[in-house]
């Protein structure tokens, strides 16, 4: 249990740190939907193409050090990987942002927009997860 929560401050601290220093550095949002966006539809030598290649990176690390992948996701399969996925990234465009835009970045800017979709995105996970425990959705 401490490791848990130690391991989650120490994240929470490093994308806090992060996202303040890439808005005192270049003035940007580190909001992870929008960077892919807009490296897939800008330049090749973009800062963005970094940015993306830390975080795969970062995964790589971690697994190389022996952290292992969490058992729910071994045992979902890559057709319901693939739909949470697609489903998330037609959330992010509806939402005009993602959890990282909307949660760290936009409610620091006291932004309405980030709060109410906070508030649409954290209520829908809570429920999601009160389904997927009970058994009435996903068996």
């Amino acid at each position: 249990m401490t490791f848990a929560v130690l391991t989650a401050f120490g994240g929470g601290l490093l994308i806090g740190s992060a996202a303040v220093f890439l808005k005192a550095t270049t003035g940007h949002i580190l909001g992870v939907s929008g960077i892919l966006g807009n490296a897939v539809s800008r330049s090749a030598g973009s800062w963005r193409w970094a940015f993306l290649a830390g975080v795969v990176g970062a995964a790589v690390v971690m697994r190389g050090m022996g952290v292992l992948v969490p058992e729910s996701f071994s045992q979902l399969g890559w057709g319901r990987l693939l739909v949470a996925g697609l489903l998330t990234g037609a959330g992010t465009r509806l939402a005009n942002g993602c959890t990282s835009g909307h949660g760290v970045c936009g409610l620091g800017n006291l932004s309405g927009r980030s709060l109410i979709a906070v508030l649409v995105f954290m209520g829908t996970a809570g429920l999601v997860v009160f389904f997927q425990h009970s058994g009435s959705w996903f068996p």
